[in-house]
């Protein structure tokens, strides 16, 4: 009995010691732990090297290179990084900056180039460009409410003070029509999404103040829907478009002319380009052609954001559509942006705008044997003319010379 008492003693006393050289072991590997130094991230590998290089040679080493990779001059695209960072809408994360991460989102929409073609140029797995090109849209979503604000209620430069416009348009805040932009979708829903277009669009209603920025912007509507649903749309849902009392946006005939919405009248000459040398004729025509000459504004907006952004412009689409919807927003945030930082060449000039499309050499060459010919014509009925009056002219003086006689 005593030789198992002790035993059991010596067991709990080596139990006792086990547990006591544990914790002292625990202890002095925290202590060690804690005195070592933290690792710091950065170019360890030649790999990181050779993306640093890429980045400074393609797109930081001068205005014109970063303006053409991504759309942005230098201090517009480390701005924009600033308040990505600053609101914490993007983080640097170990071997990838909020740079970088926006630099590859800007590459994408500016070019339309495929996430496996953003992956081997800046040297990262699929995977990667495909998470932080998420992470980038997202956060650009975010300033939609910074940059896509209501107009204001003053009267525009552009008309105050102007005979054409003032006092007519004087309580105008903008113009809204819809464009079509590329949509893909799937097979069951094809038919509702294939419109005027010879492809699957997504309708995108905006409004613009006339200096070119979008104040609000609705888009996901099929490419079927008319623009007055989509308008309709727009009006009821609860953060819709709203029409302060007393004001009124520019809109064109197939919206229909209702409370805050004004039309121009139908069945008269509307478009510039319907206008030639040809003189207003009437006062209708008078209030088309100076509609048009407003309500152009909004078809220039249109006109620069898929001129910088060309995975608006009739570019087949690889993601999915709410991801496309979400697109269409950050590039009309991204214009907001890029117009507050200053006017540059994406930017289409009034004096050179035109809503005729580009015609190819041989429209061109047919449009000026046309001319030609017109003109041609024009020549020969003033020749007979002039010979007729100098004929006419010679029988009034025979006749007059008979008489005399």
């Amino acid at each position: 009995m005593v030789k198992k008492m002790n035993k059991r003693q010596r067991m709990i006393r080596g139990a006792a010691v086990f547990v006591t050289l544990a914790a002292i072991a625990v202890i002095v590997r925290a202590i060690i732990r804690k005195r070592r130094p933290r690792i710091t991230y950065g170019p360890m590998h030649e790999r990181d090297r050779v993306r640093f290089d890429y980045l400074d040679q393609k797109f930081w080493k001068s205005d014109v290179l970063c303006k053409n990779m991504l759309r942005f001059e230098r201090a517009a695209f480390f701005g924009l990084c600033g308040i990505l960072r600053d609101r914490k809408l993007l983080e640097d994360s170990p071997h990838l900056s909020v740079e970088q991460q926006l630099a590859m989102f800007l590459h994408t929409i500016g070019h339309n180039v495929r996430n496996r073609v953003i992956s081997a140029n800046f040297c990262r797995s699929y995977g990667t460009t495909s998470i932080y090109f998420r992470k980038a849209l997202y956060a650009i979503g975010e300033l939609h409410n910074d940059y896509i604000r209501p107009p204001s209620l003053e009267t525009p430069a552009k008309i105050a003070g102007n005979h054409r416009f003032d006092p007519y348009f004087k309580d105008c805040i903008g113009a809204i029509d819809g464009t079509h932009v590329r949509a893909g979708v799937t097979k069951d829903v094809e038919n509702s999404f294939r419109g005027r277009k010879a492809f699957t669009t997504q309708n995108v209603m905006a409004a613009v103040d006339f200096d070119l920025r979008f104040t609000y912007v609705l888009a996901g509507w099929e490419g079927s829907a008319h623009d007055a649903t989509v308008l309709a749309d727009a009006l009821t849902r609860e953060r819709g478009l709203q029409v302060p009392p007393g004001k009124f946006y520019l809109v064109d005939a197939g919206y229909g002319a209702k409370p805050g919405f004004l039309p121009p009248f139908r069945g008269v000459r509307y478009h510039l380009n319907e206008w030639g040398n040809n003189p207003v004729q009437n006062d209708r025509e008078l209030f088309n052609l100076r509609h048009s000459s407003l309500r152009v504004t909004v078809e220039r907006a249109f006109g620069s954001l898929k001129r910088r952004f060309k995975i608006l412009d009739d570019a087949k689409p690889f993601f999915s559509f709410p991801v496309q919807v979400d697109i269409v927003i950050a590039c009309c945030v991204l214009h907001n942006y890029a117009l507050s930082q200053g006017i540059d060449e994406f930017i289409i000039p009034e004096v050179t705008w035109t809503t005729q499309p580009i015609r190819t050499t041989s429209q061109q060459a047919s449009d000026h044997r046309a001319t030609v010919d017109r003109r041609l014509q024009i020549a020969a009925q003033m020749w007979e003319d002039s010979v007729e009056t100098m004929y006419l002219d010679l029988f009034d003086g025979w006749t007059d010379c008979i008489y005399d006689i």
